[in-house]
């Protein structure tokens, strides 16, 4: 019965139009960054970085490359916006519209009505990271060799790898990627079991975001830089370094699934007092 509730709770969250936004935003970004990179002088300025660091740029301008490329913006700014936005609506929308009520008049506990969506919003993010990766590195193909592969973000990471090697990490790197999304859609999902309307949610969810990013801009939050969110999520790029810092992107894991159940554990107690029929 569980497997079944938590197949229609799919089949409802990807009947939506809505769902399938962040799908086409990707692919639309990720077409419009390609002919930025081909024809602007983002392509120049990288190879120019490379041959400054004694590399050939022919062997490091790839595919694998650019798809990384583009993945850190998309990553950065469309993703918390678009699992806000699926989390924003599981449990709100449906108060919003009266057929949680419905819902709640069968034999089924509150408890479990929100595991089976969370678990169905866990799913819709690994399916769009998923896409997000995958398109990312298709169309990438379409107008870059497949070759050796560079990695480069400020303070982070300055690496090049075989294309063995990169796309080895490059799917590693989307399972970390997945996490992130899961963190915001859980957010989004625990402001929804409060008594406010889905767009509320969302935006809250942002909002606490956007607060951590601020707070990290701020010299004086260095030292609280372990209670942020962002520091956290950048460990899908620490993937790429070398020696890779598997402590520290362990540490980062744990913290995010933590912070996930936590969540959804807040939102399920604040959902077991709620009157619906209010």
């Amino acid at each position: 019965m569980f497997c079944q509730h938590l197949t229609n709770e799919l089949w409802k969250l990807f009947g939506k139009k809505r769902t399938y936004i962040g799908f086409g935003a990707f692919l639309l970004a990720q077409n419009a960054m390609l002919l930025a990179f081909r024809f602007t002088r983002w392509k120049s300025d990288l190879e120019r970085m490379l041959d400054g660091n004694g590399y050939l740029a022919q062997d490091y301008v790839s595919s694998l490359t650019v798809a990384v490329i583009m993945l850190i913006p998309q990553v950065i700014l469309l993703l918390p916006l678009y699992t806000a936005l699926v989390g924003g609506d599981l449990v709100a929308k449906e108060a919003e519209d009266g057929t949680l009520r419905m819902i709640l008049a069968r034999p089924v506990s509150r408890f479990r009505l929100l595991l089976v969506k969370w678990l169905a919003g866990l799913i819709f993010s690994a399916a769009l990271v998923a896409v997000l990766g995958g398109t990312a590195l298709l169309f990438a193909s379409f107008w870059f060799p497949w070759k050796g592969m560079f990695v480069f973000a400020p303070g982070m990471v300055f690496n090049v790898l075989s294309a063995g090697d990169g796309l080895r990490l490059y799917i590693c790197s989307q399972l970390f990627i997945t996490v992130n999304a899961s963190i915001i859609l859980a957010l989004a999902f625990m402001f929804s079991c409060f008594n406010m309307k889905p767009a509320a949610a969302t935006i809250l969810a942002l909002s606490y975001l956007f607060v951590n990013l601020v707070m990290e801009g701020i010299p004086f939050f260095e030292r609280f830089q372990d209670f942020l969110l962002p520091h956290h999520f950048r460990m899908w790029l620490l993937i790429y370094s070398q020696p890779t810092p598997w402590a520290r992107i362990a540490e980062s894991f744990c913290v995010l699934v933590a912070f996930n159940l936590t969540a959804f554990l807040i939102g399920a107690a604040a959902f077991q007092v709620r009157d619906i029929k209010s």
